[in-house]
């Protein structure tokens, strides 16, 4: 008796505790379907204004949060990721780009990207080695080497497939556990007080979210619709390109770029591919001949297949005959920014120059390493304030190389553009001549534009060499009141050229960064 007794006790204690366990279980179960009401995919929701908000459960554990994932972003993202920063990067398509520009990295930007430890993104994508340009003129040519010979023989430019390139490095990003990479397209930033708290996107789905961070970084390209709220934009287009892609054939001067001084200005050829080689032609003004009428076919056939060099002729109508044409408007435009609380602007959203001379992306990832650096004393970033004031010295740090390669840009488009004016077109004769004659003459402008000596002055005193040089050619054998009044107006003429470029860009920091009070801020105590 004493013994079914205790098994009475012992099983009554066994339903209980067994009772208790499904009574905790089923009201974590009601919780839990209760908070999921609130709650989709691990993001807080909230109605505003009839439309459903969500906010990401994660956003405490956000350094900083990256708009976009080209170039800019994604070396940024990889940059701060292995110092340890928690960052979130928001891509509006994060499937391989497909564009006809950003596809040189001059040797000045290959130093960088190793710098950065990114050396190895144009490794398994068919990059091509460039070892200096060739300069084509009337029927002439001249090879232009870059300057290397003090560098590790890995040191060259690079041209490629720009999407085999970009995603490259969004996965050497994405490979770092605190980087998170999500598609998705930020509509807004979040501002409070006049301070940027975080951004709003769209997912792929059309589901409105929100994510938070101490600091955004803006960078997503040349058509952001974020930059009109952190900077002044003064976007010129002032021309256009058209792309096509050759095949089965070999440029003159192997791993060089080729620029044709052509009419009505000039045509770009570099190596993408062990197989291919892209083909610029620019086109003044925004305006273009229509593809699909087949206007444009007829005039490149007519009017720019004839300029090019005949080693290169039938596969360039070949390319034609395909239809693969496109074109893409070359914009520029200098860095005016509103420094803001809380963002940051950075990549082609911030500064743009003509891509002419290839220098995008050796900006952009010099911009890329002044930040770092930067942020690199700085164990929180949630003074938004004082870090504002802070990164008024990136601003300041970053002109010597930037408008350095800005100015080359504007300035080198404008002189190898045809002009009917007299004195541009010996302008033009000049600066073919003057690069021709090698040496200190070829190799001090060819470091300025392969960005390994990006020097303000020498730039200065080499664009002027060029329209002395220029004058002396009008002026030998014979001077004449005309010729003396070329002379006058072909220097008259370079200083239009570069001074209002140099203006834009800022004299003080660009010449003189040390004068600027910014360039000796120091960081923040926190």
């Amino acid at each position: 008796m004493k013994m079914v007794y205790e098994q009475y006790v012992l099983g009554g204690a066994i339903a209980t505790l067994l009772g208790f366990a499904l009574f905790i279980y089923n009201s974590r179960g009601k919780k839990k379907n209760i908070d999921s009401s609130m709650k989709i995919q691990g993001k807080e929701c909230f109605e505003s204004s009839g439309s459903r908000t969500c906010q990401s459960d994660s956003d405490e554990n956000t350094d900083m949060i990256i708009v976009g994932a080209g170039v800019a972003g994604s070396a940024l993202a990889y940059a701060l990721g292995k110092d340890g920063r928690r960052v979130r990067v928001i891509e509006r398509d994060l499937s391989q780009p497909d564009r006809i520009v950003g596809e040189l990295l001059q040797p000045g930007g290959y130093l960088k990207l190793v710098e950065l430890g990114l050396e190895d993104c144009v490794s398994d994508i068919d990059a091509q080695c460039v070892y200096g340009y060739a300069l084509y003129k009337d029927g002439k040519s001249t090879k232009l080497s870059y300057p290397l010979g003090s560098f590790d023989s890995n040191v060259a430019g690079r041209s490629f497939h720009h999407g085999r390139f970009v995603q490259r490095m969004r996965e050497k990003a994405a490979s770092l556990p605190n980087v998170r990479m999500e598609q998705g397209t930020v509509t807004s930033l979040l501002e409070e007080n006049g301070t940027i708290k975080g951004v709003e996107y769209k997912t792929k789905a059309g589901q409105k979210l929100t994510a938070y961070a101490p600091l955004t970084v803006v960078c997503d390209g040349c058509c952001s619709n974020l930059r009109r709220n952190l900077c002044n934009p003064k976007v010129d287009i002032p021309s256009c390109f058209v792309g096509l892609a050759l095949e089965n054939c070999q440029l003159p001067y192997a791993n060089h770029g080729h620029v044709v001084l052509a009419g009505p200005s000039p045509i770009l050829f570099y190596p993408i591919s062990s197989s291919e080689i892209r083909c610029l032609v620019d086109i003044p003004g925004q305006k273009v001949p229509s593809i699909s009428n087949g206007e444009m076919s007829h005039y490149m056939k007519t009017v720019i297949a004839p300029q090019i060099p005949q080693d290169l002729q039938t596969a360039f109508v070949s390319a034609i005959d395909k239809g693969n044409l496109r074109t893409m408007p070359n914009r520029s435009m200098p860095a005016a920014p509103h420094p803001t609380p809380g963002a940051l602007l950075m990549g082609d959203a911030f500064n743009m120059r003509h891509p002419l001379t290839g220098g995008g992306m050796t900006v952009a990832l010099s911009d890329v390493i002044v930040l770092r650096n930067l942020l690199r004393p700085l164990h929180s970033l949630h003074d938004s304030s004082s870090l504002c004031k802070y990164f008024e010295s990136f601003y300041t740090l970053r002109k010597p190389v930037a408008s350095t390669i800005n100015t080359l840009a504007g300035a080198l488009y404008k002189v190898f553009s045809a002009s009917p004016d007299p004195a541009r077109k010996e302008m033009r004769q000049a600066c073919f001549d003057y690069l021709s004659l090698g040496g200190a003459f070829s190799s001090g402008p060819i470091s300025i534009l392969s960005g390994l000596n990006p020097q303000p002055l020498s730039l200065v005193l080499h664009f002027f060499a060029v329209a002395i040089y220029g004058v002396g050619r009008v002026l030998i054998p014979f001077p004449s009141p005309r010729r003396f009044w070329i002379g006058a107006r072909l220097i008259s003429g370079a200083s239009g050229i570069i001074f209002p470029i140099i203006k834009a860009e800022g004299v003080r920091q660009m010449f003189f960064p040390v004068a600027v009070p910014a360039y000796y801020r120091a960081p923040p105590v926190n």
